[in-house]
């Protein structure tokens, strides 16, 4: 590998205290917010809409204790480590059950590795939520590069090859010398391009976003080529809710792909920032009435118990108090199209769909774009935040896809 790893491969402790005077001046940008006028249609296809976001920030401003979410970031092993000249941040929980299997978990965009905190005890802990001892992980989760904890970028090329060849040295630094990853959104890109990296120690993957498309169906979604003439019913209805999401709902991506510094309002204003990361790619338009519900659940059609407005709030405060709203999004500036196609690598590959995921492939696209698919299988709940929003079933999933390597 060639190795990119700064002087120092030292692993420090990290804890994280908010200072109250950032607290206070969080609140007090909310309550000064200059707001526009209302929206001129009675449902979210211009955006996230006015009354909704305003009982939302009422709430983040007078009753929302970010204290809570400290305590439970805090209550977890966290560490920084430098890797390619930058600080990585990562949860590093060793399961109490010998011959627990090794697993990094990648977060995505908008969301960071309070998706996936919710796993570590279904995973590291498995006896205590209706698991097997031998079914037991240690876990990893890093903060993606200009995201959360970890350091941001001061110079471009942090593609997801890159951040994958770190994931791998944090895991040799650890001492792993076998392990699994998992991911999904962007992470599922890290993922993948960890299998293509292809180090000896990485023995299988799963994801729950299938970017390895077959290539006749990555050049119909990035060069505009006709669709293939033999699609399933299935396939069919999956092509066309990707045309959708990109052609309606992922303005946010061209934007942070194009002109990620532009995006100031991130820095300055909370409400800002909360708007742009609630406003992720629903689907269809919804009525305006239904929005509070996607706020507490960012996936349509997820039912909103499943994630509560604190998670949500939780997470887009990590954001402020971070000021990541820019450097994550430059992320994508970095990561430009084509994100499908066949991924090359030879380790198994596991896949789990999600019915509330922006689509759900087919076995068969899952099996063109895998060259060695060990597990593919459709559950019934759970959306694009599926390990944050279903965490028992998420581990059950992970157990599943993982097995025939204990």
């Amino acid at each position: 590998m060639d190795t990119t790893v700064a002087s120092s491969t030292e692993i420090r402790p990290f804890i994280y205290h908010a200072s109250q005077a950032e607290l206070d001046d969080l609140r007090r940008r909310i309550q000064a917010t200059r707001w526009p006028e209302k929206e001129t249609v009675a449902d979210t296809s211009q955006g996230v809409p006015l009354g909704p976001l305003q009982d939302l920030a009422r709430y983040w401003a007078t009753d929302y204790d970010w204290r809570k979410c400290e305590a439970k970031l805090n209550a977890l092993p966290q560490f920084v480590t430098r890797i390619d000249g930058l600080d990585i941040h990562f949860i590093h929980v060793r399961s109490k059950h010998e011959d627990a299997l090794p697993v990094i978990v990648s977060h995505g965009w908008p969301g960071s590795i309070l998706e996936q905190i919710k796993l570590v005890g279904p995973l590291t802990d498995p006896t205590a939520f209706g698991g097997r001892a031998k079914d037991a992980f240690d876990v990893v989760i890093p903060s993606i590069p200009g995201y959360g904890f970890s350091g941001k970028p001061a110079t471009t090329g942090w593609s997801h090859a890159r951040m994958a060849r770190a994931w791998i040295e944090l895991m040799r630094r650890l001492g792993y010398m076998r392990y699994v990853a998992q991911g999904g959104d962007v992470g599922g890109q890290i993922t993948d391009a960890m299998a293509v990296e292809a180090p000896a120690e990485l023995v299988a993957i799963h994801t729950n976003f299938l970017f390895a498309l077959p290539e006749d169906i990555s050049n119909t979604l990035q060069a505009g080529a006709p669709p293939p003439s033999d699609l399933s019913d299935l396939e069919r209805r999956a092509l066309d809710k990707l045309r959708v999401f990109f052609t309606r709902n992922a303005g946010y991506a061209i934007e942070m792909a194009t002109r990620p510094q532009t995006l100031y309002g991130h820095a300055d204003s909370p409400v800002a920032l909360a708007a742009w990361l609630i406003d992720h790619g629903d689907g269809d338009d919804q009525p305006a009435a239904t929005v509070l519900a996607a706020m507490r659940t960012p996936t349509q059609g997820q039912p909103p118990e499943r994630l509560t407005r604190d998670d949500v709030l939780d997470n887009i405060t990590l954001y402020w108090l971070t000021n990541t709203g820019v450097s994550s999004a430059r992320s994508y500036w970095d990561n430009k199209p084509p994100y499908f196609g066949p991924k090359k690598f030879s380790i198994p590959a596991a896949f789990t769909v999600f019915p509330g995921e922006i689509y759900q492939p087919s076995r068969r696209w899952a099996e063109r774009g895998y060259a060695n698919l060990s597990y593919f299988h459709e559950v019934d709940k759970g959306g694009h935040f599926a390990a944050w929003e279903e965490p028992l079933l998420f581990a059950s999933e992970m157990r599943a896809a993982f097995k025939s390597l204990r």
